[in-house]
């Protein structure tokens, strides 16, 4: 089946030519050739199969939360879960069954309902399930890792596919899963406590959060990782690089490793933004700086 025939096909979950700056949280972007909402699993298996031998890339969007996309958009085919796949439910004593476009605020919410501990973090994380499992999100001491029993997926041939805990390497910002999987659901195991005490951890993150890190403004979070035994955001400092801006691409005031759009900023601002201060801190400090948020679409 042809591209024509596959737009024709799964048309009511396709747009042509969307502008992908509404998905990300810079408010940045070009257009994506072809935008795919799956409606749910089996039409997502459906259309993986149909495209299978089409010579399209396929990008994956989750929240848009970690995501710049490049202001000439993105080539191919991007899939983006809609909110079918933001299930979520106890599928058995202490294992919570979500979607992957379960946002991670609301998972730590329905865990402290449920009075499960262990997901308390999740409500400082911006963003969806799938992307916290791809980057193993995590702040104060926990992670993805900690609390993730299993990950269902579909890979781009369109066969689902299930990954057990001890099949699957995390590490810091990451694991080992397959790039050309996409996760639809995962599985977690909780901690049985006191819904007040839950709640109470939770406030005490939050409060932490709104001291240390900026909010009303149009960025995608932390821009770099903590490099080991430092944290990117003092290696920024020291560089002399906090008052660094390019057209209306500005960096915190509150914390210097979130860069913003001040409103006129380009994609391409933010990404001369990036490589300025990577340089710059290389320079001065002798340490490379790895992108935490994940840049897309063409240059």
């Amino acid at each position: 089946m042809n591209a024509n025939k596959i737009i024709e096909k799964f048309e009511k979950n396709i747009l042509i030519a969307e502008n992908m700056s509404k998905y990300s949280w810079f408010n940045l972007g070009g257009p994506a050739d072809i935008f795919f909402k799956p409606k749910d699993k089996d039409q997502l298996i459906n259309f993986l199969q149909e495209v299978k031998n089409i010579d399209k890339s396929i990008t994956l969007l989750g929240a848009g939360s970690n995501t710049l996309i490049r202001d000439k958009g993105c080539k191919g085919i991007v899939i983006k879960l809609s909110p079918k796949f933001a299930s979520i439910n106890i599928s058995e004593p202490n294992i919570i069954e979500v979607g992957a476009a379960t946002l991670d605020k609301n998972l730590a919410r329905f865990a402290s309902e449920n009075s499960l501990s262990g997901f308390e973090f999740l409500s400082c994380i911006p963003g969806s399930v799938g992307g916290a499992i791809v980057m193993n999100s995590g702040c104060y001491g926990d992670d993805i890792s900690k609390i993730i029993a299993s990950v269902k997926t579909v890979d781009f041939q369109g066969k689902e596919h299930e990954f057990k805990k001890k099949d699957i390497n995390f590490f810091y910002r990451g694991n080992d899963m397959p790039k050309n999987h996409i996760i639809i659901s995962a599985k977690f195991k909780g901690t049985p406590s006191k819904k007040e005490d839950i709640l109470l951890k939770q406030k005490r993150l939050l409060d932490e959060k709104k001291i240390s890190q900026p909010s009303q403004i149009k960025t995608c979070g932390s821009t770099f990782k903590n490099p080991k035994n430092k944290k990117a955001w003092e290696l920024i400092k020291s560089s002399n690089c906090s008052q660094i801006s390019f057209g209306g691409a500005s960096i915190s005031s509150k914390h210097c490793n979130f860069f913003y759009n001040n409103g006129s900023a380009t994609s391409a601002d933010i990404e001369k933004l990036i490589d300025k201060v990577k340089n710059e801190v290389l320079i001065k400090t002798g340490t490379k700086l790895e992108l935490e948020i994940k840049i897309i679409g063409e240059k």
